[in-house]
C-alpha cells in the first residue's frame, strides 16, 4: 500500500520537531532521531497497513515525535502517553506548529496507570521505549508487554540490537510472535554530563510484535 505521504517529505517534517528541553536521565529520554522516527512510521504503513485509519498509541511518546510521523501518515487518532508533564508540553507544541488535531495527550505512568480498563483498544501501539539502562533494568520489557495487553493488533517498538536474542525469549514465553522488520543506526549525542563521546552509533531493532490471531 502507498503511503499517504512520502518519506523524504515525512523525514523533514520530522526534522523541524523540537526536541526535549531538558532531559531527564532518570526517565532514559533521548529524542528519536528524525530518520529513526520517519522510517519507523513509513515502514509499519507501507508494509503492514499499520497506521492509515488505525487507532494509534504512542507509549512514552516523548516530545512526540512517533505520535507526529504516524497523525501525518493519516492515522484515525493518536494517544501520546508519557508520565513527564514537560516532555508533553513539548510535544503540544509540536502538534501545534503542525497543526495537528487528531492527537491527545495524557500524562500518566504507562506502566502503573488505569490503561488496563483499554486492553485490546488500540489497532497499533508503537514506542521507543527506555532501553533499560542506567536504574531501569527491564522497564523496556515491561513497556512492550502492556503494549501487548493494549494492542489488538501489532505492537512496533525499537529496541536495541544487543538485545535481539533476549527479546525472542521473551517473545517465546509470552506466547506471541514477532520479527525485526528494519536493522536502523542510531545517532546517539552527548545528552548528559556523564557522556564523554560527541555522539555514539547504535545499531537498532525496530520490531513487529503480534498476538499470533492478528
Amino acid at each position: 500500500m502507498s503511503a499517504t505521504i512520502k518519506l523524504k517529505t515525512l523525514q523533514s517534517y520530522m526534522q523541524d520537531l523540537k526536541g526535549f528541553s531538558e532531559p531527564k536521565i532518570e526517565l532514559e529520554q533521548y529524542e528519536t532521531p528524525p530518520h529513526i522516527a520517519a522510517i519507523a512510521i513509513y515502514t509499519i504503513q507501507t508494509q503492514f497497513e499499520s497506521i492509515e485509519d488505525k487507532l494509534v498509541l504512542d507509549a512514552g511518546c516523548g516530545p512526540g515525535s512517533l505520535t507526529v510521523g504516524a497523525a501525518l501518515m493519516g492515522a484515525a487518532a493518536v494517544t501520546a502517553v508519557d508520565i513527564d508533564c514537560d516532555a508533553l508540553e513539548v510535544f503540544r507544541h509540536n502538534a501545534d506548529e503542525m497543526e495537528i488535531t487528531n492527537v491527545d495527550a495524557v500524562q500518566c505512568d504507562f506502566l502503573e496507570s488505569n490503561f488496563c480498563r483499554l486492553n485490546n483498544y488500540y489497532d497499533t501501539v508503537i514506542m521507543n521505549p527506555p532501553f533499560g539502562t542506567k536504574n531501569n533494568a527491564g522497564i523496556d520489557m515491561k513497556f512492550l508487554r502492556k503494549g501487548l495487553e493494549l494492542c489488538n493488533d501489532s505492537v512496533y517498538s525499537l529496541h536495541k540490537s544487543s538485545t535481539r536474542s533476549h527479546i525472542q525469549k521473551k517473545i517465546k514465553e509470552w506466547g506471541v510472535k514477532g520479527n525485526v522488520i528494519a536493522e536502523l543506526r542510531y545517532d546517539l549525542p552527548a545528552t548528559y554530563k556523564f557522556h564523554r563521546q560527541q555522539s555514539r552509533d547504535i545499531a537498532v531493532d525496530l520490531w513487529r510484535i503480534y498476538h499470533p490471531q492478528s
